[in-house]
């Protein structure tokens, strides 16, 4: 066993031997894979092992046809079998909303240039006699759906890196990793210690124990999972073809044939945790004790679906353990808080995704940043607030209800609150409707005089679209309050402040005191990172604002600039809360409340000032996201509850309204603001977003500088604009695909809201820079069928500030 290597994989499972394949691919050869029993011991052995492209998420889905296109290659470059069966997958819509996501996927599909079409009964049944489709809506078909064999896969991978020069230790448990003070690593085994540059924990059940071994902590659950094989099925036998897989999500089981019975899967209401505390480190090739009757009510809806399993005997009953994540997303990326250690864990449909996931680790190992952006999965999602009892309840919730549509907006109330602001309780009696902001309790509407307070979700409109109208309507024509708490806040200050945000973000950072900027911060590819309001609140001290559920991810790009050690850098996020105040009363408001002269000469926009409101200190800044006239108000949280209660006491006869983030989504919009995540990622360059005027080039010095220098003469690939669509009972919301009249996809939605007080359903979205001219008619798939749009001009909102700057 090599005792130094560029990189040590732990885990020998079907994502841990991917990792190590794709980083051989990359060029990293001398990498080391340490496994503490046989591959493919844990979750992988006996995983149900199906196969299919599209997701909700538009980039999962590319790197799930990614991770099926390449099993075949694997095949070809290995001689390994990897057990490819593709008859095909049906999938079947009982109610109008699973029809509704169906299409939606259906159109989808198009834009990927795949195949997923709807067939008729009478097809339907051809391909699959065995059915019972009544009270079937819609089925749809997705012909390179199937299954693969999990160990075939696994050693595939496994033999392409040994190949390409990687070196694997199977029996070689890992005993602990300690982080020398260069980065690097010391990996100790049963046989010896490994002096790696990188270490990759890709170990499975036992993902929580070796994150431990480096310090910190997984929010990661163990559960089990059973599926049984029956015997083998005269009806099976005698049609000498393999049948389609059949996803019957509305009937809460998974089905495809094993053999020449079939095997059918089912994530129960009634779930089971297993080895809470950690994972058995004996445990690898066993199974767990049956539990038929546990899973007996979802196994009866595939009888009554497929009726020769009523007689069918069972084979073999399968149930072993499956790790999940808070929101059963992969747990994915470098720890910001260390150096060098990646993870890759909490895989549910492995299968589908191990070699996307393969590759883009490899990349952000190999060239700084995967290629795709892939938050959905990034483990900086979480911070040290998804505790134990908040895992434990997402993945019970996440498990039970593993074939429930996720609807737009959805909200689920499991494992909270977790964290919460002084005035929630305030907010809960003025009738609001929270969610779930990096672990905090976040509004997103307040109900009006006799409303339920109750969340309704679905792909079109819901009750609490018109609240939401009002309170956009209340905040253009008067005033209104929305919390920004949810902010990330930095104190950046001493010798060498300016210099060092200087260094890290791409405009120059305010000279003048109570002088604010816009910024982009740059990836590692030139795209856009994160956008920061940086403002100069005294000589070498600033005040950093930025997305708050972005707060972990950021650390990782904050520490590429060496700061002096005269620098102090603190998060104020936890400690200060905030709102902003705005519409055409919000100076009237403030200026009841505050001695400091807030006219247009005195304070003007984007500037910035310590004063009292109502005898509160706050630090306010002269800017806001609705795109109207306004204040963000930052205090300290211990003053959060008299400041929100003083401004609501003084602005009643102002028409002072609380607003929520579904309002102010759709202010936004109207405004053609762009918001992190959705039309700000590294993925986009910036003169894709329109914010290449703000990235200073005489500056000698920044992050992403030389990245943006090899990009910035490219023409755009594509353009950010502008939609008003043409629409009767649903809106954009993101991810749709648009398409040109005659049906060539040319782009996606980023971003989709009603605009309320432009009369108009909007989205902000991405097309093809050639066909991104203001006048053009496209259509947008909303609910999987085309809604004829037009890019507009200018944003449907004040096009030329006015009102921002009033």
């Amino acid at each position: 066993m090599k005792t130094h290597v560029r990189a040590v994989v732990i885990g020998g499972g079907l994502v841990g031997c991917s990792i190590l394949y794709h980083l051989a691919k990359l060029g990293w050869r001398d990498v080391m894979l340490l496994e503490r029993d046989e591959l493919t011991s844990g979750s992988t052995w006996h995983a149900a092992a199906s196969i299919h492209g599209l997701h909700d998420n538009n980039n999962i889905s590319k790197i799930q046809y990614y991770t099926m296109q390449l099993y075949k290659q694997l095949e070809q470059e290995t001689g390994q079998g990897c057990g490819i069966f593709q008859p095909g997958s049906l999938y079947l819509a009982q109610t109008r909303d699973r029809e509704h996501q169906l299409r939606i996927q259906e159109a989808k599909a198009k834009y990927f240039n795949v195949d997923f079409h709807e067939v008729s009964r009478d097809e339907a049944e051809r391909l699959h006699p065995l059915i019972d489709f009544d009270g079937i809506k819609c089925i749809m078909f997705e012909p390179d759906g199937g299954n693969v064999d999990p160990s075939g896969v696994t050693h595939a991978y496994a033999q392409g890196a040994r190949a390409l020069g990687a070196e694997i230790n199977r029996f070689t448990p890992v005993t602990a990793t300690t982080q020398r003070p260069d980065g690097s690593w010391d990996v100790e085994t049963t046989k010896g210690t490994v002096h790696a540059e990188v270490v990759i924990n890709a170990a499975g059940l036992w993902g929580r124990e070796v994150a431990r071994m480096a310090g910190f902590e997984l929010p990661l659950m163990t559960m089990e999972h059973q599926y049984l094989v029956t015997e083998t099925i005269p009806e099976i036998a005698a049609l000498g073809r393999r049948l389609p897989s059949v996803a019957d999500r509305d009937g809460e089981y998974y089905m495809r044939q094993e053999g020449q019975g079939l095997l059918v899967g089912t994530y129960e209401k009634d779930g089971r945790f297993w080895a809470e505390d950690g994972t058995p480190l004996d445990f690898g090739h066993e199974l767990l004790e049956e539990d038929l009757d546990r899973i007996e009510e979802n196994y009866m809806r595939a009888c009554t679906r497929v009726p020769v399993l009523t007689s069918a005997g069972v084979k073999r009953v399968i149930n072993g353990p499956m790790i999940w994540a808070p929101d059963s997303a992969a747990l994915f990326g470098p720890v910001p808080e260390l150096r060098n250690y990646f993870c890759c864990g909490g895989i549910i449909p492995g299968f589908s995704q191990s070699g996307g996931l393969g590759l883009l680790l490899a990349q952000w190992i190999v060239e700084g940043e995967p290629e795709y952006d892939i938050f959905a999965w990034d483990l900086a999602r979480y911070g040290d607030w998804a505790d134990k009892k908040f895992t434990r309840a997402r993945a019970l919730d996440c498990y039970s209800h593993r074939f429930k549509i996720h609807f737009p907006y959805e909200e689920r109330e499991a494992g909270r609150p977790v964290r919460t602001r002084p005035v929630y309780q305030r907010q809960k009696e003025m009738g609001c409707i929270f969610g779930l902001n990096f672990g905090w309790e976040h509004p997103l509407w307040f109900k009006r005089q006799g409303m339920d307070a109750r969340e309704e979700y679905g792909f079109e409109r819901q009750s609490w679209f018109d609240t939401v109208g009002a309170e956009c309507h209340d905040l253009r024509n008067g005033v209104g309050v929305i919390d920004i708490s949810n902010y990330a806040i930095y104190s950046i200050s001493g010798k060498g402040a300016a210099d060092w945000l200087n260094r890290l973000v791409a405009n120059i950072v305010p000279t003048g005191i109570g002088r604010s900027c816009l910024t982009p911060l740059l990836g590692v590819r030139g795209g856009i990172a994160g956008d920061f309001t940086i403002t100069k609140m005294a000589e070498e001290e600033f005040l950093m604002i930025g997305s708050g559920m972005a707060e972990r991810y950021h650390q990782r790009f904050f520490q590429m600039v060496e700061a002096p050690a005269t620098l102090e850098f603190k998060s104020l996020t936890n400690a200060w809360a905030g709102f902003n105040v705005a519409g055409p009363n919000a100076r009237a408001l403030l200026q009841r409340l505050t001695n400091t002269d807030l006219s247009n000469e005195a304070f003007r926009f984007m500037r910035s000032a310590r004063i009292t409101i109502a005898g509160i200190e706050v630090v306010a800044l002269r800017v806001s996201f609705t795109g109207d006239l306004g204040w963000e108000l930052h205090c300290r949280e211990a003053d959060q509850l008299a400041l929100y209660d003083a401004l609501f006491a003084a602005g009643e006869d102002l028409g002072l309204r609380p607003v929520g983030l579904r309002a102010l989504t759709s202010l936004r919009i109207e405004k053609g603001y762009g918001s992190w995540g959705r039309e700000y990622s590294p993925e986009y360059w910036p003169q894709e977003v329109g914010l290449e005027r703000l990235i200073k080039l005489d500056k000698p010095e920044f992050l992403g500088r030389e990245a943006y220098l090899g990009i910035k003469d490219k023409p755009a690939r594509l353009k950010l604009v502008c939609l008003r669509v043409k629409v009767d009972t649903a809106d954009a919301v993101g991810g749709e695909p648009i398409f040109l009249t005659d049906g060539t996809a040319v782009g996606q939605v980023s971003s989709g809201a009603y605009g309320f007080t432009v009369d108009a359903s909007l989205a902000l979205g991405f097309i093809k820079a050639d066909h991104a001219l203001p006048g053009t008619a496209v259509d947008v798939a909303i609910l999987g069928k085309p809604h004829r749009a037009v890019i507009l001009e200018h944003p449907a909102f004040d096009p030329q500030g006015a009102r921002l700057r009033g």
